[in-house]
């Protein structure tokens, strides 16, 4: 059934997505055959009921977020009692997610009978929340099961234990190998081989089948039916055990050795921050109802962009700061040095500017972007300020040697400032195989650059102007005579 699904689905994607652009189709239907590979998968099957489809584009296809809202929006109409999420399918956010199949992941942390409508509840609420997109509990509560109940007043007057019965039926649904290995070595070559009884699923189709499943564990000969040779007479399952239907958790998952209920989710339309903003905001009003003993929180991609960020944060400011102190040295002067740096305002205006421009979303390209710009706008600066000074130990006025400054270095501001931007502009339009994660990068860079270039050779002139010029004013009052003479 699940296969006859992903059919319908795949006929579906196809409908979606041009068959020029759609390079493979490749479905992966319940769990891996190995622990080894169900350790490297990032989308947590945990039964037959799931499966993974991997879609391969050609390239110079459409935005992949193009198609991603699409499938979204049609998949859900068309198979409405199935669950459908995008899982990230590019190796950064696989990264950054650390394992998780989502960047949201709300975890329900206890024992409490009670975490499940809790669990319940908080979807529901979080759903509304705008920009969030599949929204699911990792942990299905509705597995089918089938429970057999052993009779072990019936068990016991037959020769068989309940050990008897666990283990004759581990035997025929799971292989003896499981519990008495056995292996035959061939005489002629000396190979050694697996031997495993187990009984056909053919024959496995139905409860009756199952409740007709013999027993033979038993060994009581006082036992009614007992052989008198130390082995009990065969039973089937049905004479000592009741067999029903019923459901459970479809997986259990822990944290730090603590049961937990996940509540994947990601985001659409919007950036990671502002959701996440909005889901502790729904986490802190559900929290007096959490059950005793309980405990919420909320993980994944939201603490990585937290310390990612102050990281970030703390870098741009130690590098404007360690370049200021470089440039102390360098200039032997506390005041020039601050002058270069006015010019950082503007470029970080012309970061945020051109991120709100093309609605890209901060991001950890976006910072390193911020610092790429941060040291050219600098260096363009220390070429104006420089020369300038340079000027005024020559006998030029503040204001003439700012002014011949701006007019010199001109041409290297520019040619420098357009040579990094002309750099970044295929990076910035998101061009080529995975272009659209180095784009925040390039787009920072560029708006940085262009505000930082005009304030380089217009504003920077000016406050090196109007300081030195105050700066003397204030000497030749300090020394009217000197003045005088």
């Amino acid at each position: 059934q699940t296969a006859e699904l992903c059919d319908a689905v795949e006929a579906e994607i196809r409908r979606t997505i041009p068959a020029g652009e759609l390079e493979h189709l490749i479905d992966n239907i319940g769990l891996p055959n190995s622990g080894i590979n169900l350790a490297y998968s990032t989308s947590a099957p945990i039964g037959p009921g799931d499966a993974d489809i991997m879609i391969s584009l050609r390239e110079g296809h459409q935005p992949t977020e193009k198609y991603v809202r699409a499938l979204r929006a049609r998949l859900r109409a068309e198979f409405p009692s199935v669950t459908f999420s995008f899982l990230p399918a590019d190796i950064v956010n696989q990264i950054l997610n650390f394992g998780l199949p989502a960047p949201l992941d709300v975890q329900i942390v206890g024992e409490s009978p009670g975490n499940r409508p809790f669990a319940d509840a908080l979807l529901s609420r979080l759903r509304t929340i705008p920009g969030t997109a599949d929204l699911r509990i990792q942990q299905a509560f509705d597995y089918p099961q089938i429970n057999v109940d052993v009779d072990r007043t019936n068990a016991a007057l037959v020769g068989l234990t309940q050990q008897d019965v666990a283990n004759d039926l581990l035997v025929s649904l799971s292989g003896s190998f499981q519990i008495n290995p056995t292996f035959w070595v061939d005489p002629k070559n000396g190979v050694q081989y697996s031997i495993t009884t187990q009984t056909p699923q053919y024959r496995l189709t139905s409860l009756q089948d199952l409740a007709a499943t013999p027993l033979t564990g038993g060994s009581d000969d006082m036992a009614p039916g007992g052989n008198g040779n130390g082995a009990g007479s065969a039973q089937l399952l049905a004479n000592v055990a009741s067999i029903t239907r019923g459901v459970s958790q479809g997986v259990v998952s822990h944290y730090n050795a603590r049961p937990v209920i996940d509540i994947y989710g990601s985001v659409d339309g919007t950036d990671l921050g502002s959701v996440a903003s909005a889901v502790r905001a729904v986490v802190a009003r559900a929290r007096p109802s959490l059950p005793r003993g309980s405990d919420v929180m909320v993980r994944g991609q939201i603490e990585t962009m937290r310390s990612s960020f102050s990281g970030l944060a703390y870098g741009v400011i130690g590098a404007i700061v360690l370049m200021y102190l470089l440039i102390v040295v360098n200039f032997q002067s506390w005041l020039d040095p601050l002058i270069i740096i006015t010019a950082l305002p503007a470029a970080f205006a012309g970061m945020v500017w051109m991120l709100f421009v093309t609605f890209t979303t901060i991001s950890v390209p976006a910072l390193i972007g911020a610092i790429m710009g941060v040291g050219v706008a600098t260096a363009n600066s220390i070429l104006v300020v420089s020369h300038a000074r340079e000027r005024m130990t020559e006998g030029l006025s503040a204001t003439a040697a700012a002014v011949e400054a701006g007019f010199v270095r001109f041409r290297p501001v520019l040619m420098t400032a357009l040579a990094m931007v002309v750099g970044m502009l295929p990076m910035s339009l998101g061009m080529g195989e995975g272009g659209e994660q180095n784009a925040p990068l390039g787009r920072a860079v560029i708006g940085g650059l262009v505000f930082a270039t005009f304030a380089t050779l217009l504003f920077v002139p000016v406050v090196f102007a109007v300081i030195h010029e105050r700066r003397a004013g204030r000497r030749a009052a300090a020394t009217p005579g000197a003045l005088q003479a």
